[in-house]
This record gives structure tokens, C-alpha cells and sequence, in this order.
């Protein structure tokens, strides 16, 4: 990412960069750049077609063609048809509707199946939800490589049949970048009758998604990871599943999720769509894992103990989470961030926090390594340039703060 072709967050406002404008930006899981199309798209959607989708004047209905528009897009992307998406906040808001939604729509199915690899979005919900009662939450076990033990799932649902409201698994981890085997999940609950969830955030946009669409039976997305904007989601819910509204109003979305359209930002979640649609379409993800390899390779060839945290499963592409023991992930955020290379440790909402991952941590890795563990994301506009750089600064920063550790104990 240059600052000649995108706007520096650190121009404007009298202030003064305080490193060299060209940043390298490697935190695409939490977030990533709008395009400059969507920005475009939403600032001519604020600007002349601001009326309500919901009016029945033309004016309204010049704003509902919008919506309905970027809903085709939206739905081309993942591969389902329009009436079954709906439009939402984010990805936050999209699981608990799934979540919330199932239980409530079918009141004799009390369990939930998820497991400690999880966004905060549904591992933290679905405890919130057993704490009042509306639910009991059955972990799954998963393997150190950060993938789901298939054979636990596989006798949960057969003891449980009957039981389980919904499965909820992510189809790519946020913070390793590891798959789900989708069809396998989708299959087994298929078989025991249990609605099958994925939160797939990660990967619309960034993989071929109609394998996992045909697997699953409600997905969860948010536009602002495939460069999109802010604040605005979806929740595709397969055509016979039957989920309960949980914000309560007018009859938008079908009925399922009340409220006046996020219009601009539907819009530019509709641009972002069609863009990545066309990427997906002429582009491999091959070279852009090959940059990822890239990175890994030159980063060990100078850390020989670091380590790749889920290098033994399937990852996505453009993921990488590496542990440098025996130090802190927010010293190693810190002085990347001062050489302008932007990563982050797991997931972006909890980036205050001081606690290892519980990701990693359900995973294995030993509290050292995860405290040290800095998440790497890619973006199909990284180049190989970058990862040059960036891997030449990660060493140097790291062979920095080691080096001032050791000092620190020597004086004592």
C-alpha cells in the first residue's frame, strides 16, 4: 500500500507522518482499503438517491432499485439467490441473528454445537445465550493443527439427534487462516437434521464460494473484508430455513431483520461484490500464496525458532500467524507500527487486551508462544515488494526487542 495512490491515515489535519508514507499494511482479516469504486458508488448513493427504499414514491423506489441491485451482486458473489440474502449491520450482528434466530424458531431444539476456535461473535454468544437460559452450548474438540475433530462432531450429532438447534463453525479462521472441510460438516448434519452455520466472514470474496454455500444452511458475511465499507453485512439463509427476527420493527428483509436499509452501504457492499467476483473470476489465488510462503520462509530463514501457528492444516492464502517466543505481541505491534508495517495479534476486537488468544490456545500452543503470536493478512493487492520489506522488518524488529530483553536481565 503507497501513499501516492491511497490517502496516508497520517496526512490531514496539520499533523506530520511520522514515518516514510509508504506503509505496508498486513492487517486485511480485520479490516481492509474500500475501494476506490465503493467510495465513489456510496458517495453518489448520499448524495442523490437518499430516500427511503421503503417509499412508494419514485424517489423511494430509485433507492430500492439500488438495494435490490447490489443484493443480486451480492448474492452472484456467493453463489445464492437473492431472496435468500439479507442485508444486516455487519458480521456481528448477522451470527447472532442465525444463532438467536434458530433457537427461537425451533423452541425443541435447545443445543448449540461451536467450538473454542470461534470469532468472539459466536463464542462469546453462545456462552452469553447458555448463561440466560435460552441454551446449552456443546464444544467441539479440534486438533493442534487449529481444524475441527470431525469424528467428535460426528458422535455429538449422533448422541444429540434431535437436539441441536444449529452447528456453527467459521469456514476460515480469522486469526490462522485454516479451513473448515464445509461439505464433510454440511453432509454430517445434513444426516442428523441439524441446521449447519459458518461464519464466513474470511472468505467471500477471497476463495470460490459455492462449495461452501451448497454446504450450509445460514452463512454470516461482512462487507468491509473484501473491500467494502463499514457497518453493513448480510445473512444468507438457504430458501425453507426458518429463522426468528431478533430486531423487531418494520417488515424490511423480508421480515427478518426490521429497520430502514443501510442504502449507501448496501450499495457499496454491492460494488465491493462485483469486484471481487470479477478478481475471483480472472485471477488464481495461487501467486498470492506463494507471497504468503514467501514471507513465512524469509521470516524463519532469519528467526529459525519462529513458528507458524497452523502450518499443518489447510490455510486461506492471504493468512499467516507466526509466534516469537518469550515476548509480547503489543511490543512487536508497536515497533512494526513505527516502521510502518501494520499487522495485528487475532482478532481486531480484542486487540486491547493483554491475554493470549484463546485461539491459540485452544489449539495447543504454549502460552510463551502465543503471547509472542503476530497475525500477518494479506490483501490481493499486496505485492511481492512488500513482503520483502515487511519480512526484513519483522526480523529486524524482533532481533531488536530480544536483544533489549536480554540486556534487562543481565542488569538484574
Amino acid at each position: 500500500m503507497r501513499c501516492g495512490s491511497v490517502q496516508c491515515p497520517f496526512i490531514g489535519g496539520g499533523r506530520t507522518p511520522p514515518y516514510s508514507c509508504d506503509v505496508i499494511y498486513l492487517d486485511n482479516n480485520a479490516t481492509t482499503m474500500p475501494l476506490p469504486e465503493v467510495v465513489q458508488a456510496m458517495r453518489e448513493s448520499l448524495a442523490n438517491n437518499w430516500g427511503n427504499p421503503s417509499s412508494v414514491h419514485r424517489f423511494g423506489q430509485a433507492a430500492r432499485a439500488q438495494v435490490e441491485s447490489a443484493r443480486e451482486s451480492v448474492a452472484r458473489l456467493a453463489g445464492c439467490a437473492a431472496r435468500e440474502f439479507i442485508f444486516c449491520s455487519g458480521g456481528t450482528e448477522s451470527a447472532a441473528l442465525a444463532l438467536c434466530g434458530a433457537i427461537e424458531a425451533h423452541p425443541k431444539r435447545r443445543l448449540i454445537v461451536t467450538s473454542a476456535l470461534e470469532h468472539a461473535a459466536v463464542r462469546n454468544l453462545a456462552q452469553h445465550l447458555e448463561s440466560l437460559g435460552r441454551c446449552k452450548t456443546l464444544w467441539l474438540r479440534n486438533l493442534p493443527s487449529g481444524e475441527i475433530d470431525l469424528e467428535h462432531l460426528r458422535d455429538v450429532l449422533k448422541k444429540h439427534e434431535g437436539e441441536i438447534a444449529l452447528v456453527s463453525l467459521m469456514s476460515v479462521n480469522n486469526e490462522t487462516g485454516v479451513s473448515l472441510a464445509a461439505s464433510t460438516v454440511g453432509n454430517l448434519c445434513r444426516e442428523s437434521g441439524a441446521l449447519f452455520h459458518t461464519d464466513a466472514t474470511q472468505s467471500l470474496g477471497r476463495v470460490e464460494f459455492e462449495s461452501i454455500i451448497s454446504s450450509v444452511d445460514l452463512a454470516t458475511f461482512s462487507a468491509h473484508k473484501l473491500h467494502g465499507p463499514k457497518g453493513v453485512g448480510g445473512l444468507f439463509v438457504r430458501r425453507g430455513v426458518g429463522i426468528a427476527a431478533q430486531l423487531v420493527g418494520g417488515p424490511q428483509e423480508r421480515d427478518r431483520r426490521g429497520g430502514t436499509e443501510n442504502a449507501a452501504g448496501i450499495v457499496g457492499f454491492g460494488v465491493a461484490a462485483e469486484a471481487a467476483r470479477t478478481w475471483l473470476g480472472e485471477s488464481a489465488t495461487t501467486a498470492l500464496s506463494a507471497l504468503r510462503d514467501e514471507f513465512e520462509k524469509l521470516v524463519q530463514a532469519s528467526i529459525p525458532d519462529a513458528v507458524i501457528n497452523g502450518l499443518a492444516a489447510q490455510r486461506l492464502w492471504n493468512t499467516s500467524n507466526i509466534g516469537f517466543s518469550k515476548l509480547e505481541a503489543e511490543a512487536i505491534l508497536l515497533s512494526l507500527s513505527d516502521q510502518g508495517v501494520f499487522a495485528s495479534a487475532g482478532a481486531a476486537c480484542s486487540s486491547g487486551s493483554l491475554d493470549p488468544s484463546p485461539v491459540l490456545l485452544a489449539m495447543g500452543v504454549p502460552p510463551t508462544l502465543a503471547h509472542g503470536s503476530v497475525r500477518f493478512s494479506l490483501s490481493r493487492f499486496t505485492t511481492q515488494e512488500e513482503i520483502i520489506q515487511a519480512a526484513a522488518i519483522v526480523c529486524k524488529c524482533v532481533a531488536q526487542l530480544r536483544s533489549r530483553t536480554a540486556a534487562a536481565v543481565n542488569q538484574k
